[in-house]
This record gives structure tokens, sequence and C-alpha cells, in this order.
């Protein structure tokens, strides 16, 4: 997996690299990342890379020169077909779906704005699909690319050290994880669930997977509404909801 960042603070990128499941994969030959800095593709001594808007207001727009530049020069280190991706508020939601898609690809390039953004033509020449990891405002794509990078590269076969997480981790079900529990046993008075001392594994997958779906129903009922649970989850949250039911406790 190749990827290349264009971005006015390399470093950022960079820097991050080095820690956990990317740095592992780095490490191990997955995933390789590159930056392109605007700046080089400048022509004045000041290597200026925005400007006012045209029409007023306030703060900066990326200037289109700098910017297509980089991004050419950044996509032709890929392989083909790599989509060129702008990190941006109007993009689709990230998600586990996206990641996953993403994963499955050769290689992608991502364009971290900064200021009030790219001048649009940027958007029309050089992208290919704008992506969004949220609805909140931050200072700049570095942090978004960051999130990309991290989503995608422990879906690489042999980023993890045990493949089963990217199974059994949250979203991947359209569920969010289970509780988890380690030593010690007991702890300022709260105990581990006792069916995860059990030993049975039918019975611990089972609590598991309710713990999942009616943590779901309560902390992200937006994701039940997608409707995208398996058969014995959907069987489990009608059980769960059957029971909250007014009245259930008087049945028996």
């Amino acid at each position: 997996m190749k990827i290349q960042v264009v971005t006015l603070f390399p470093e950022m990128i960079a820097g991050a690299l080095g820690f956990g499941i990317v740095g592992r994969a780095v490490e191990r030959g997955l995933l390789s990342v590159g930056t392109e800095d605007p700046r080089k593709h400048t022509s004045d001594v000041h290597r200026t890379v925005d400007d006012r808007p045209y029409g007023g207001g306030p703060g900066m727009v990326l200037k289109p020169e700098p910017m297509l530049a980089a991004i050419r020069a950044a996509h032709e280190r890929l392989p083909p077909g790599s989509p060129r991706i702008h990190l941006s508020a109007q993009g689709e939601p990230l998600g586990q779906a996206q990641a996953r898609e993403l994963a499955a690809l050769p290689g992608f390039l991502l364009v971290a704005g900064r200021y009030e953004g790219l001048d649009e033509r940027v958007v029309e020449l050089g992208i290919d699909r704008e992506v969004s990891i949220g609805d909140y405002v931050l200072s700049g794509g570095e942090l978004p690319a960051l999130v990309v990078i991290d989503a995608v590269a422990r879906l690489l076969p042999g980023a993890l050290g045990d493949e089963r997480s990217n199974v059994e981790e949250s979203f991947v079900a359209g569920l969010l994880d289970w509780p988890h529990y380690t030593r010690p046993e007991l702890f300022e008075g709260l105990a581990v669930p006792p069916v995860l001392l059990s030993g049975n594994h039918a019975d611990i997958r089972r609590w598991r997977l309710e713990q999942a779906v009616t943590r779901t129903y309560a902390r992200r009922p937006d994701l039940i509404a997608r409707g995208e649970l398996g058969p014995e989850a959907s069987r489990l949250l009608s059980e769960f909801l059957a029971a909250r039911a007014p009245g259930t406790e008087d049945r028996g």
C-alpha cells in the first residue's frame, strides 16, 4: 500500500508514522507514506501558497498553482488508478466500509487543506473524491489524513498481531464493541462478569454479542436504524426490546 499526502506541514505526518500499528506496518514494508509540500511548487521568494478570497470575507484560500502542481507530482509516485482524496467537511463521512474500500487499493493520495480551503478549481481538476472524518471544524487536514491512514493501515494483512481483531472490532458488524475486562478479577468493588470466567465459549460469544447490541441501541441508535444487523444480532435486539416493553416484568 502506497500513500502520498499533500500538506504544508509534512513534519506532522512524518512524526506520527513511527508508532503503534501504523509504525509496524511501515516497518514491515506493508505501507509506505510520502509527502509533498506545495511550497516546493511556488515561484516567489516568499513561497506563497495562499491569497485573499475573491468576493471578500475572512481568511485565506490556498492558491491553485502550487496545490495542483503538488497533487500532480505526488500522484505520479503512486500506482495507476490511485484516487486523489481531499479531506473536506463537504466530503462523504468516513466509516469502516470506506476504510475497507481504501485498504483494498494499491494506493491513494490525500490532500490536507488549510485556512479557508482549496481554490475550487483545484477540486475540479485534481480531486477524485472528498472525505470527512466528522461534522466539526479543524485547523487543517493533517489530522484527518492521519485518521484515514490509521484506519486503513490496521486493515492491511499482517499489520495486526492477531488478525481476529479486524473481525471483532467496533463497526465491523454494524455494532459498537462489547465491554472488555482483564486482571484483577475484582477491582474497587467491581467484578468481572461471571460468564467471562466460565470457560463456556458459546455463552461468552452470546454475552458479548448481547452487550454489543444493547450498547449500540443505547449509544448509537443511528447504527441500528441502518438495518445492517445480522440475523442473530437482530434476534437479540428483538429480545432486548421485548424485555423492556411495559408490563414485561409481570409476565410469566
